[in-house]
């Protein structure tokens, strides 16, 4: 639309100009000639007539001079008036002669010149020539002035006539012109916008995620530039990309298979442990406190690799949701009792079955444990978890509100630094670099994240104005049945 709007504007002003030019050109070409040619008739009508005047002429003979000089014109259109020392007398009988100017007249009297002006005269155009009759003078010297001056009013209706049509002509001319414009302009907006276009299809879908996006390179021009480069970029970005994936999947399948093979010999030590857990009084104190230690290293060494297990899978998109409808404030006090943190932990849980929702009870296990040991763990007492309906917060206000649940866990600790509130969910995330060893593996509230994400929820951290952390977990309660199966 601005290749069409500046095309026309082009367009507008180049005819505009061009047909200003050629009507003031052709006007003056029309008006030059009417004047040039009533004045030569002019002059050769006074000429031929001037030496049958008579001197000091009278007013009679005055009036047949100004008859015979308006004949030189057949169509009588013709208005003449003739002067000598204050005596007038026109060609029409009571003619006003109102086409007379002053400034005609002052030059007439000061000068042998033959002058005109055009002039406005009855509602018409009009040009007024003036000229003072002179004889030649003696062995053709300087002519001498008679005193005689003539005056001649000829309407232009022709020439009027001639530059209407002018200026009609050019009106026309305009609208081909404008019209040519705009085809060309749209002409012209094809062409260039055609391959700007394909840019825009081509960019969206590397965004999509297809890299193996080209751009045809017609030309030699900016445009075939833009798309030969486009099209280098596009293929060092698909080989870039690549590579990641490359080096990505070799990573997930390192952790996988490094988890899969210290699965079995950790089994085997927790048993043995186990064993020696239950020796471990008979023992000197010395070596109690060895294979207590070792038993409880062991238990962590097993955490970390079943959530390198379960991190594992969330990367190679093999995690999946067993959908069931359960009580969730009985799925809360069950994880709680398990646990063992019921007399630790206080709860504002609503009454059985009257808040239900279908979830998976596993992930939602796993959620609620870990939420709540990260609190016991860094937090302190008195730890609190409440379970009540509410609305997901980005249900926008023009779309049917969707039915969740909202689980808050909340402590009395000092609360998490401003500075480490956005990477708590962050893997292996570590407030103080100095501190190497923690109760917890690092991935506790990662694997928390991407379990509510699996559900479609949300989870968010902050701290209370009162003191303490805040862990807020908001579930959608309706989804499809066909979701149930769904990988993450």
């Amino acid at each position: 639309m601005r290749l069409v709007v500046a095309f026309g504007l082009v367009a507008a002003l180049a005819t505009m100009t061009t047909g200003a030019l050629a009507f003031r050109e052709a006007r003056n070409g029309v008006l030059k000639q009417s004047q040039d040619t009533v004045i030569a008739q002019l002059r050769a009508q006074v000429g031929r007539l001037a030496p049958d005047l008579t001197y000091p002429p009278s007013r009679q003979s005055l009036r047949q001079f100004a008859v015979d000089v308006a004949r030189a014109e057949p169509a009588a259109t013709w208005r003449v008036l003739v002067r000598y020392e204050g005596i007038s007398e026109t060609s029409i009988p009571d003619d006003p002669f109102g086409a007379l100017t002053p400034a005609v007249r002052e030059a007439v009297d000061s000068s042998q010149a033959t002058v005109f002006q055009r002039v406005r005269d009855g509602g018409r155009t009009s040009l007024l020539v003036g000229m003072s009759v002179a004889f030649a003078g003696p062995t053709g010297g300087i002519p001498v002035l008679s005193g005689v001056q003539v005056f001649l009013a000829v309407p232009q209706t022709g020439e009027q006539a001639s530059v209407d049509a002018l200026v009609t002509a050019v009106e026309r001319a305009m609208v081909p012109a404008l019209g040519a414009a705009v085809l060309l302009a749209l002409f012209a907006a094809r062409g260039v916008l055609r391959p700007v276009r394909a840019l825009r299809r081509a960019t969206r879908s590397i965004a999509e995620g297809h890299l193996d996006t080209r751009l045809d390179v017609n030309g030699s021009d900016e445009l075939a530039d833009l798309s030969h480069t486009f099209n280098e970029t596009a293929a060092a970005l698909e080989k870039s990309v690549a590579e990641l994936r490359a080096m990505e999947a070799r990573a997930r399948r390192f952790v996988a298979d490094v988890s899969h093979e210290l699965r079995t010999p950790l089994a085997a030590m927790s048993a043995v442990t186990d064993v020696l857990d239950e020796e471990a009084g008979h023992l000197d104190p010395d070596t109690a406190t060895a294979v207590r230690l070792i038993s409880e290293e062991t238990v962590k060494l097993a955490r970390l690799v079943e959530d390198l297990m379960e991190v594992s899978r969330f990367d190679a998109g093999a995690a999946v949701l067993h959908l069931d409808e359960i009580d969730l404030a009985e799925s809360i006090r069950r994880t709680l009792a398990s646990r063992g943190w019921s007399d630790e932990v206080e709860t504002a849980l609503p009454g059985p079955d009257e808040l239900r929702g279908r979830v998976d009870p596993r992930r939602l296990d796993v959620v609620v444990a870990n939420l709540v040991g990260n609190a016991l763990r860094h937090g302190a007492r008195p730890v609190r978890i409440g379970l009540s309906a509410g609305v997901p917060a980005d249900v926008s206000a023009n779309e049917p509100a969707v039915a969740s649940v909202i689980v808050e866990v909340t402590d009395s600790g000092p609360g998490i630094p401003a500075d480490v509130l956005p990477y708590v969910f962050e893997r292996f995330y570590k407030s103080d670099s100095a501190r190497t060893r923690t109760e917890g593996s690092g991935l506790g509230l990662s694997i928390t994240e991407e379990n509510v994400r699996m559900h479609g929820g949300t989870i968010r951290a902050a701290n209370r104005p009162e003191g303490g952390a805040v862990f807020t977990v908001e579930l959608p309660l309706r989804r499809d049945e066909s979701e149930g199966g769904g990988s993450s």
